[in-house]
């Protein structure tokens, strides 16, 4: 395996697990109780808040509807698109 194969697989996994954080706290975010002051719901916060934060400053929410996720994930699948397609051209 080339060193670029294994770079850019390694780069797709990881954006494949951040992704999957990225759904969970979402999906966290439903439940009004939880506190994200609290472990392990901090370290997910701290590990996707500030991913997020970059997309929430381009799209306020709207009628309390945080939209910015949305354009977050996309923005991961379309890179990890990106860096699949990577050996090919090599």
């Amino acid at each position: 395996m080339s060193s670029i194969a294994l770079l850019t697989n390694t780069l797709s996994t990881f954006l494949q697990i951040y992704t999957i954080l990225l759904f969970v706290r979402i999906l966290l975010t439903w439940f009004p109780n939880i506190s994200f002051y609290d472990q392990p719901f901090a370290t997910l916060a701290q590990l996707t808040d500030p991913y997020l934060n970059l997309f929430r400053s381009i799209i306020p929410p709207l009628g309390g509807m945080d939209f910015s996720p949305m354009l977050a994930i996309i923005v991961l699948q379309l890179l990890g698109s990106l860096v699949a397609g990577i050996p090919a051209f090599v």
